[in-house]
């Protein structure tokens, strides 16, 4: 059994900023890459970012510049921080993971709401 537990979202006003974090438990052997998606109300999820076992990372064209994946492996964690936010980037955001042996999980969604 894994689990995928995401943290951090929450409303902010646009131009601020969040750091979301997901934190992979259970029956881990390894991890692949990690990465965010996002969902906005009448929209199809989209990739956000994603970052490899090692430091590859990969951006959406809308958050490049502004947004920042990272990992921790040691705590199983991956980060999204999210600077300059803007209104369209509100939806909600899932942690999703790739892993040996257990295959791809997603975490439950954390709501990320920016005002203007």
């Amino acid at each position: 059994q894994v689990q995928l537990v995401e943290s951090g979202g929450g409303l902010v006003q646009a131009g601020g900023s969040l750091r979301l974090s997901c934190v992979a438990s259970g029956n881990i052997f390894r991890i692949n890459a990690m990465a965010w998606y996002r969902q906005a109300p009448g929209k199809q999820r989209e990739l956000v970012a994603i970052i490899s076992s090692g430091v590859n990372t990969k951006y959406a064209d809308s958050v490049k510049g502004r947004f920042t994946i990272s990992r921790d492996n040691a705590k199983n964690t991956v980060y999204l921080q999210m600077n300059n936010l803007k209104p369209e980037d509100t939806a909600v955001y899932y942690c999703n993971a790739d892993l040996m042996v257990a295959g791809t999980h997603w975490g439950q969604g954390t709501q990320v709401t920016v005002s203007s």
